[in-house]
């Protein structure tokens, strides 16, 4: 196995090693990411002398709703304890020392269809864990495999100095199977950094994620049911039916535990905000969910679903028109702009209502996101925020929304509370505050302008008692290409054509030499300019059109790879006989083939470069003239007939 994950003056303590461990007990999927997870079936206590294991069960079988997990844990316990306990053994074998009480949890490593048992036994005095395989035969007894058999140790070397270390007894015996049980490098290498970088820096969450709200062994096989039940769109679409199953189940698992809770009899009704493809919303209801999905564009696979199905084509702006008094539910499942405001419309659409939100691009309640600090990623800043909207709007966050933190007396107080929260957000170059709350410009915008006097425009005073924010922008119902795929042929081939001339007419001119067949060839590879030197010789026409494009300039060259070369910020004329070359370990025939497989376009250089191609006509991948056109078609022709 591993050894050797010492550290400093900051190594890991008792108390971080201990909490370390507890990740992998409980959360092994957050290192081993083949897994789905783990379930604790039972949890006792070995007095010295091996028996008593399991005295008292309590376990994971009574989260997921049923009685499973408590009798596997007292047959486990039981059969155990059988003959000449066993367990005691193994665990005095790996961790001696005498009249120690050690702690054992029977825990399921969730993988699929079959799901190993694994008895793990800690000795806080020695600071080791223990890892036993069981098996279970006929007679419905466990038994300890002497396999894959592995200990976490714990070491106080000297002061503030530690060590964590992974050792497997028995290295011989050792099995991998590549999901539950890896390769011992693994654990000598992945999982012992793990857990001295978890040792180390074990934080309380500010807030529990979405999956800590539910069972994950339920979670597991509910999983198994809806892809078996779904298996054939399965076939259809393997990536999007595994995402959407994901959130399918989650939903199913989170309300049907919502329903025991409220003591309700009708599933909950839903809303999706920004449904895409419509698929979860065609599944959900499905399940019998009543529900509907909106979307500023249709989609052509909408037709597939049937009329029972509910899509709706349509732009949402966040308002007084736009509420759900009779939704229990909405989501929002990378929602993009609309992604702020689904907490603010679940909290005026009804007090009952709960919302559920994946965050996926960054937008503010007026546009994109702006970030404000340096010392978080940019994801978890604006999770961090998303949850802040959560907070603000009167719900127990955990990207979920599932219950106030205030009486329904209190609603009014919660709007106001939400509306300044929103202005706050605003800036300058948005539209005037709303005077609703009494707020002025100023106010808002920290004293930046001085507009406090001012009153609505015309337009905005007509939509300020129903819409929340003036100005706010949806998606545009047809989605437009801006990458320059789409600017017309000629203008591009024109744009090319001035700043490779610019290039190559630049002072001081570059002239590379190379010797072909014995004779001194000299080919003009021009000077290199910087984008933004390039861009001060375009005129105002053309740049007007590249900057209505993703990337404008960079983006339009970038995409005539063939002619340019676009490093740190400075454009080059790309020369073709630095290109890595085709691998002669390559057949002769696939060369050929490969080589003449790519004529299908003309060289660029062979026409517009004053000295030509810097590369000869066979060793060139693109065509020089139009005789070598789609070369290709030929030879896949003359190779099918041989």
């Amino acid at each position: 196995g591993g050894d050797g994950g010492r550290a400093g003056p900051a190594a890991p303590r008792a108390r971080g090693f201990w909490a370390a461990v507890r990740v992998w007990l409980e959360k092994p999927q957050v290192a081993n990411r083949r897994l789905s997870g783990a379930a604790i079936q039972a949890k006792g206590t070995v007095p010295p002398g091996g028996r008593g294991i399991f005295p008292s069960v309590a376990g994971a079988g009574s989260a997921a709703g049923d009685r499973r997990g408590e009798r596997r844990g007292r047959r486990a316990g039981a059969a155990l304890e059988g003959g000449a306990g066993p367990a005691a053994c193994a665990a005095a074998a790996l961790a001696p020392g005498a009249g120690r009480e050690l702690r054992a949890v029977l825990r399921t490593l969730l993988r699929g269809v079959i799901n190993p048992c694994l008895l793990i036994f800690s000795d806080d005095y020695n600071g080791t864990v223990t890892f036993l395989p069981l098996e279970e035969n006929t007679e419905g007894k466990y038994l300890i495999k002497k396999c894959n058999i592995y200990q976490i140790q714990l070491k106080h070397l000297k002061d503030e100095e530690w060590s964590v270390s992974v050792v497997a007894p028995f290295p011989e015996d050792w099995f991998s199977d590549g999901i539950v049980y890896p390769k011992l490098a693994w654990l000598g290498n992945e999982l012992l950094s793990k857990l001295a970088k978890w040792s180390v820096e074990q934080k309380p969450s500010e807030f529990r994620s979405t999956l800590s709200l539910i069972s994950v062994a339920k979670y597991s096989k509910v999983y198994q049911d809806l892809k078996e039940k779904y298996k054939e769109m399965v076939k259809v679409s393997l990536d999007v039916i595994v995402v959407i199953l994901s959130f399918l189940l989650f939903f199913y698992i989170l309300w049907e535990e919502e329903r025991k809770e409220k003591a309700l009899t009708k599933k909950q009704s839903f809303v999706d905000l920004g449904c895409g493809n419509g698929l979860l919303v065609h599944i959900l209801s499905n399940e019998g969910h009543s529900g509907r999905g909106i979307d500023v564009r249709r989609r052509k696979i909408w037709d597939m679903y049937g009329p029972e199905t509910h899509l709706e084509e349509a732009t949402i702006i966040p308002g007084d028109s736009h509420l759900f008094p009779d939704t229990d539910w909405l989501i929002g499942n990378h929602s993009d702009e609309l992604t702020p405001w689904i907490p603010v419309i679940a909290a005026r659409s009804s007090y009952s209502c709960c919302y559920f939100v994946l965050p996926c691009c960054f937008f503010d309640f007026h546009g994109k996101y702006s970030r404000r600090q340096s010392k978080k990623t940019q994801y978890r800043e604006y999770l961090d925020f998303v949850a802040q909207v959560g907070f603000v709007c009167g719900f127990h966050v955990s990207l979920i929304g599932k219950s106030r933190t205030y009486p329904p007396a209190e609603h009014a107080l919660i709007d106001k509370q939400i509306t300044q929260f929103i202005n706050s957000r605003r800036t300058c170059a948005v539209a005037p505050c709303d005077r609703r709350v009494g707020l002025k410009h100023k106010d808002c915008c920290d004293g930046l302008c001085e507009q406090a006097g001012s009153e609505l425009p015309e337009d905005e005073t007509k939509t300020a008692d129903t819409t929340w924010m003036p100005g706010f922008q949806p998606r545009e119902k047809v989605e437009k290409i801006r990458n320059c795929a789409s600017l017309p042929r000629d203008f591009v081939d024109g744009v090319v054509l001035s700043v490779a001339n610019l290039l190559l007419n630049a002072a001081p001119q570059k002239s590379c030499s190379d010797m072909q067949g014995g004779n001194k060839s000299t080919w003009n590879q021009g000077e290199s300019l910087s984008l933004r030197e390039v861009a001060e010789h375009l005129n105002e026409e053309t740049l007007k059109k590249l900057k209505s494009e993703y990337g404008g300039l960079q983006t339009l060259l970038k995409n005539n790879h063939q002619v340019f070369e676009v490093l740190n910020g400075r454009v080059h004329i790309r020369d073709w006989r630095k290109e890595k070359p085709t691998s002669k370990t390559k057949p002769e025939v696939k060369r050929r083939l490969s080589a003449e497989a790519f004529k299908t376009r003309l060289c660029w250089f062979f026409i517009h470069h004053p000295d030509g191609c810097s590369l000869p006509s066979e060793a060139c991948p693109y065509a020089h003239g139009t005789e070598e056109l789609r070369q290709s078609q030929t030879i896949k022709k003359k190779k099918h007939t041989q």
